[in-house]
């Protein structure tokens, strides 16, 4: 077996016994364990126990083999936390695609916990949730009476929901179970594996665990679906308890999976996002900015960048507090997002100051829509709770770079909105102004 595993690529580190397996993990940390039931000094089991009861263990794929498994056995290397079990002597090719499935589980695993890991640094990462909610198992058979025959048979021993379902339920627009068992021969030989595959191609069920049932006897072949994307294969004959046991088993996995990208998606939403305002922040609104630049330029279009910014605003944290501060920003930048166009970009990049870019804008159209959120913000007073609200306005600084002539840089039209800016606010304020190099 080291000889095979070490042929295909991999690193394998041999030991003889169960306390050589203790001691080596603990310096070595491996991606993946094969483990035999018959151990020289302790049972494969109490190694599995000992295994999943030390740091940074618990998720590592543990392959549990024996000359011979009966049913308890079998139930016992699950409920210890075995991932799979197999029976020696060891088909080849089923041993080497389900090391790849698993080694594929955990690079995916690997790369969202790196992800994680950025944010966390940065304190993006929230911690991970102590409740779950039960899952949902699809039952995709051969004939309904069988799904709900194996529904019936799977209940007592799990809290999850089960639902017996038909392929297009499973290719259908609403929310997509946490795994499916998917039967092998669903609508004639092989279809199983092919509606595997279109599940993991569309987005509601591309990250669902998929478990291919295999009729006893039959001339299925475990490496094909394992390479398809199959994350467990079990035979139709299986105890009611162990394929709970699978199943409790890929819930798990996928949980955490999902916790991860979640994770990774509001980090990302996070990173570009105003807390306060919901509005992009300064960074994605400058990348923004540089990308509709670019695209002007490659079009030969026109557009329009306005600083804007309230006007006294710091009187209003004297007089009212911070809190009454923060409450007029979020009206001001819901104005100012109901009154721009699909396309348009505002962000937030400084504490009373926003940053507007308009793409394939003229200086007429521009100008047109500064008016407009102007009188956005002056129309009418902003609450701040109870009787009292405040009367607000804004001054905006103009600059728009026009086609056919020379493209001023990101930082240069940023300048020219700012300079503009500055004069709307030595004019009275509550107006446009726009910049010179617009002119």
């Amino acid at each position: 077996m080291k000889v095979k595993m070490a042929a295909a690529g991999y690193q394998p580190l041999l030991v003889a016994d169960g306390a050589s397996c203790l001691e080596l993990v603990r310096y070595d940390k491996p991606d993946l364990i094969l483990l035999d039931m018959s151990l020289p000094d302790m049972s494969g089991l109490e190694v599995l126990r000992r295994l999943r009861a030390m740091p940074g263990l618990q998720t590592v794929a543990v392959l549990m083999f024996s000359t011979c498994f009966d049913q308890k056995a079998r139930v016992a290397a699950f409920q210890a936390g075995a991932d799979d079990v197999l029976a020696k002597p060891i088909d080849d090719q089923t041993l080497m695609a389900r090391i790849r499935s698993f080694m594929r589980a955990r690079d995916l695993l690997a790369g969202l916990e790196a992800h994680q890991n950025d944010f966390a640094v940065l304190g993006l990462s929230e911690p991970a949730q102590g409740f779950h909610h039960p899952g949902v198992i699809g039952l995709l058979c051969v004939q309904p009476e069988l799904g709900a025959a194996l529904q019936a048979k799977l209940a007592p021993h799990l809290t999850d929901q089960l639902r017996v379902m038909t392929p297009a339920e499973a290719l259908g627009d609403g929310p997509a179970p946490d795994v499916f068992v998917l039967d092998a021969d669903l609508e004639g030989k092989g279809s199983g594996l092919r509606l595997m595959s279109e599940l993991r191609s569309r987005s509601p069920t591309r990250h669902a665990s998929i478990c291919i049932l295999t009729p006893p006897e039959s001339a299925f072949v475990p490496a094909v679906a394992f390479d398809l994307g199959a994350n467990d294969l079990v035979s139709a004959s299986v105890c009611a308890q162990e394929l709970a046991l699978r199943l409790l088993r890929l819930i798990t996995r996928k949980r955490e999976a999902d916790r991860l990208r979640a994770t990774l998606e509001d980090g990302l939403r996070l990173a570009m996002i105003d807390p306060l305002t919901g509005l992009h922040n300064r960074r994605f609104g400058l990348a923004q900015l540089t990308a509709i630049s670019a695209n002007a330029t490659s079009t030969g279009q026109d557009f329009a960048v306005m600083v804007a910014d309230l006007d006294r605003f710091k009187s209003v944290n004297d007089r009212f507090g911070h809190a009454a501060g923060d409450a007029v920003l979020v009206e001001v930048a819901n104005r100012l997002t109901v009154n721009l166009r699909l396309g348009d970009v505002v962000a937030r990049i400084g504490g009373e100051e926003f940053l507007i870019v308009l793409p394939a804008t003229t200086l007429i159209e521009a100008e047109a829509i500064g008016r407009r959120l102007c009188e956005s913000v002056e129309q009418s007073p902003i609450g701040l709770g109870g009787a009292e609200a405040l009367h607000v306005t804004i001054s905006i600084g103009l600059a728009v770079s026009l086609a056919g002539q020379a493209r001023p840089t990101v930082a240069q039209i940023i300048d020219h909105a700012d300079r503009a800016l500055l004069q709307a606010k030595s004019d009275g304020r509550n107006q446009v102004t726009i910049g010179r190099n617009a002119a």
